[in-house]
């Protein structure tokens, strides 16, 4: 797989996130700006400009018209995806974290830090498809957990919100009511951060990645864990694949210790896992740092028809951004489909 290397940030990436098509790639960073890029071609087609600091987060509604961001200034903004122009900015008194468009749009989960004597929160803000009516007044407020939360995203059917993160507790929270519905098992959770959780297409199951070195699948509504899987390095991202049973896990030491190893030594590979047989089956090298960010293609299939024959090719893209401040992007190669343990 030659991946194409895609230089727009200046500072370690933090979050990739694809549209619903397919065809565009936002990414986030430490730098001030997202950046949206072809999805096929790696091509920079703009940059969001506006924010004072960090971005961790963002999401793009289903019709591509929308972006949220959420970045260490203490705001999460609404951009117009094709113009870049800022239509409203939410306030808050912390940093915000982790932001998510509800199913339909007409929500958004915004997360808070803990910040100064604020605990962590989770604001549920409703959207406007006109932007001369947005207002900055949440649903609902819920007062989070000890410690940051790094995820937050809606449940089935938009009636509950799955949340994770510094406490290393998954919780499931009803989005009408703020009631705090499960929390995982102790005992079989994650020992230390959860940094990352990836919801499947059909939002059933959601994959969560730790520094406790593992990735555990869980089922959404019954919050029982599915499967877990092992690997020598802390994960700061993960991923699953829409076309095959494969995840894929990012991560490597914390980008303080690297200095003190070569890049052989940090492990800075991205490494595919059997979903069901939790087996590693490959990885994937390249990053000269710590993998923070993941991302499969959700747009999997392409049907090709030549003359007469018509045969199908399968294509899959997958993008990885690292401490870096890098965004590769990887095509899988024909071989990579057929994969057999």
């Amino acid at each position: 797989m030659r991946p194409i290397l895609m230089k727009g940030h200046e500072r370690p990436l933090t979050f990739l996130k694809y549209n619903r098509d397919g065809d565009l790639l936002f990414s986030c960073a430490k730098d001030l700006s997202p950046t949206v890029w072809f999805a096929d071609n790696g091509e920079r087609l703009g940059t969001y400009r506006g924010h004072n600091g960090a971005v961790w987060c963002c999401d793009v509604s289903r019709d591509s018209m929308l972006l949220i961001t959420g970045s260490a200034d203490q705001t999460a903004k609404l951009w117009n995806v094709q113009t870049g122009a800022q239509l409203f900015t939410f306030n808050f008194d912390s940093p915000t974290r982790a932001v998510d468009f509800s199913v339909g749009d007409k929500l958004a989960v915004i997360t808070t830090d803990p910040f100064m004597e604020l605990p962590s929160a989770i604001h549920i803000k409703r959207i406007s498809r006109d932007p001369s009516e947005q207002t900055g007044d949440s649903v609902l407020t819920l007062k989070g957990p000890q410690g940051r939360i790094n995820r937050a995203v809606w449940g089935p059917l938009n009636k509950t919100i799955v949340s994770a993160g510094e406490d290393a507790v998954i919780r499931i929270w009803d989005s009408e009511t703020g009631k705090l519905l499960k929390e995982s098992d102790k005992e079989i959770g994650h020992k230390k951060t959860i940094t990352s959780l990836s919801k499947s297409a059909d939002g059933s199951h959601f994959l969560t990645g730790s520094l406790d070195k593992s990735a555990k699948l869980w089922d959404t509504r019954s919050l029982s864990l599915i499967k877990t899987y092992v690997t020598e390095r802390p994960v700061n991202a993960v991923a699953m694949s829409p076309l095959l049973d494969h995840v894929v896990l990012g991560g490597g030491q914390d980008a303080s210790a690297v200095t003190t190893t070569d890049h052989r030594a940090g492990k800075f590979e991205a490494k595919f896992y059997d979903k069901v047989l939790q087996e590693e089956i490959g990885g994937v090298k390249g990053h000269f740092g710590p993998i923070n960010a993941l991302a499969f293609n959700p747009d999997g299939k392409r049907r090709i028809t030549e003359g007469m024959k018509g045969y199908i090719s399968v294509d899959l893209f997958f993008s990885s951004g690292g401490e870096d401040g890098y965004v590769r992007l990887h095509h899988f190669d024909q071989d990579y489909f057929n994969i057999r343990i």
